[in-house]
């Protein structure tokens, strides 16, 4: 009696000569498919250098001194007060000067020491510019109807003759 032997099956194989192209593709892909966030900074529009600088007396009605020191404490016009509080002050200060003439309007400066901490600076132009976007909202509301982002561009324009944001971003004092 003749034995017949079975053939052993080899088992499945996944072939691996096309791996290397395969990872490439899929690498080339992420690469392409990828977007990097990039960081902007700080959206703010600078004046435009000026050879000769006339020097411009204004008054102390119209400026809003904010004073930053080196552990964060913010002094408003001389007086203590918290980040979240400068909203609240200035926006009372701007609604006076609306019907003002453009050289009388309110000028916010922002002035800080050499160590301030940067979110504590960033947060405080973000309540003076949170002040300024409010009144806008409501010189809008109530002239027109609608809030300043529902306005038409003549509207807008009307409203920023109004209520200009105007910034003002001192040097910080040198340490002696």
């Amino acid at each position: 009696m003749a034995l017949i032997k079975k053939k052993k099956m080899s088992g499945a194989e996944i072939p691996s000569a096309s791996m290397a192209d395969i990872a490439f593709m899929l690498l080339i892909f992420f690469i392409v498919a990828t977007t990097i966030d990039v960081d902007t900074g700080i959206g703010i529009t600078l004046p435009e250098l000026v050879d000769n600088p006339e020097t411009v007396n204004v008054s102390k009605d119209r400026m809003a001194a904010i004073l930053i020191n080196d552990e964060g404490a913010v002094l408003l016009d001389g007086k203590p007060a918290s980040v979240e509080e400068i909203t609240r002050i200035l926006k009372e200060r701007i609604r006076q000067k609306i019907n003002l003439p453009k050289n009388k309007k309110l000028i916010v400066s922002v002035k800080t020491a050499r160590k301030t901490s940067y979110d504590i600076y960033i947060q405080a132009l973000d309540h003076v510019r949170i002040a300024f976007n409010e009144v806008r909202d409501e010189y809008g509301q109530n002239t027109y109807g609608k809030k300043y982002s529902d306005l038409n561009q003549q509207e807008q324009d009307d409203v920023k003759e109004k209520v200009p944001i105007i910034i003002s971003i001192a040097e910080p004092e040198k340490a002696s």
